[in-house]
């Protein structure tokens, strides 16, 4: 079995001059920082007092949901002679906060990925791939909440 180790930094930047002295204190504003990359500017979600402008934990989640699933229907095709031309996910995701039982949770995801194929491929094939994707998906196999894919499938012009 292959393993392999991933390692980020998050640096809290939130702090106001108080530190954490009251709630309304300070600002949920972090980087992830990975050295040889750009920094990921992140905060919490605005319902929970973070800033719009940057990446929440729950976006993240489902953005790595959705680029995972891409990178692996990507393959497929490519070994499967499927020729992709184009891909876009709307990807949405389902979180509620929960009771004293069972906290703040993910109860789904949605992946909605257009994908344009070259005239000359298999749609059929195409379509099938997207569960193969998904079996395959680290991502995936690493939630404990449904993840769908309403794929839409059509050729080049």
């Amino acid at each position: 079995m292959k393993e392999h180790d991933y390692s980020v930094t998050v640096n809290w930047v939130g702090n106001t001059g108080q530190g954490t002295a009251s709630y309304t204190a300070y600002t949920r504003d972090f980087t992830v920082q990975m050295p040889g990359k750009h920094d990921l500017l992140g905060s919490a979600d605005p319902a929970f007092r973070g800033d719009p402008k940057r990446w929440n934990p729950e976006d993240m989640l489902l953005a790595s949901l959705s680029a995972c699933h891409k990178l692996w229907y990507l393959h497929l095709c490519a070994v499967n002679k499927v020729k992709v031309l184009e891909y876009v996910d709307q990807a949405q995701g389902r979180m509620v906060e929960g009771d004293d039982l069972r906290k703040g949770h993910f109860t789904q995801v949605v992946l909605r990925p257009q994908i344009v194929i070259s005239r000359d491929s298999d749609s059929a094939l195409a379509m099938r791939l997207h569960d193969e994707a998904h079996h395959e998906c680290f991502i995936a196999n690493s939630v404990n909440f449904p993840v769908t894919c309403e794929a839409v499938i059509t050729h080049q012009g």
